[in-house]
């Protein structure tokens, strides 16, 4: 059988293991955190109720926090419909403040991208292109709407010697990379030149280069 029709899909690593997919995540106060956690088995239990009410097959396990989340571990991947259950739910607690409780997410993974084609330095001028720049043009250009940094961009000059630059971008992204592969191979300008998304599997935040701008 041919493979060319795999040819061009982007496989990306990710930074969370498989159990991350039988996670949801929801945020809140420390005070709703407080009573959610002191009735975790009860919550477990009505939430399975629900979900076995519609014939879901996925089930709760258990609820702990992280001490800034609540966390609800699952049996089975989640998808959106499941949190929808979830998320219902929570919102009909008495006995915490709805105002404070952010919707259900799954876990997110941290994608690192790499944009390619841009000058070092910045047009008809010296000074070489900087960091606010980049950031400035990340959240005005369209393709990158809804799109979460996971850090500051890096700017990199490509080699000692070239007029040239690369810019890591590390953006939060689902378990299925939906953003990321979204992304990469899109071109978009920067001033009159041409970039491209790339994918990567480099982390700069540990591997550290001379001629890193900080």
């Amino acid at each position: 059988m041919s493979n060319s029709s795999n040819k061009g899909k982007p496989k990306l690593n990710m930074t969370t293991k498989d159990l991350s997919r039988k996670q949801i995540i929801i945020s809140m106060s420390t005070n709703n955190m407080e009573r959610v956690l002191a009735n975790s088995n009860v919550h477990v239990v009505n939430i399975n109720r629900l979900l076995k009410g519609i014939k879901l097959k996925i089930s709760a396990g258990f609820i702990y926090s992280n001490n800034k989340e609540v966390i609800i571990t699952t049996n089975k991947i989640v998808f959106t419909f499941d949190m929808n259950i979830i998320e219902k739910y929570m919102k009909e607690l008495n006995d915490v403040n709805l105002n404070d409780i952010i919707s259900p997410r799954l876990l997110q993974s941290k994608l690192y991208l790499k944009i390619l084609g841009i000058s070092y330095f910045i047009e008809d001028t010296n000074p070489p292109i900087i960091l606010d720049i980049i950031e400035r043009v990340i959240k005005t250009t369209h393709i990158f709407d809804d799109t979460v940094l996971a850090s500051y961009p890096r700017v990199i000059k490509a080699s000692p010697k070239s007029d040239m630059t690369i810019v890591w971008v590390d953006i939060w992204d689902f378990q299925n990379s939906t953003k990321a592969k979204s992304l990469i191979n899109r071109s978009f300008n920067i001033g009159h030149y041409i970039v491209m998304i790339k994918e990567t599997n480099m982390n700069l935040s540990i591997l550290q280069y001379k001629n890193c701008w900080k």
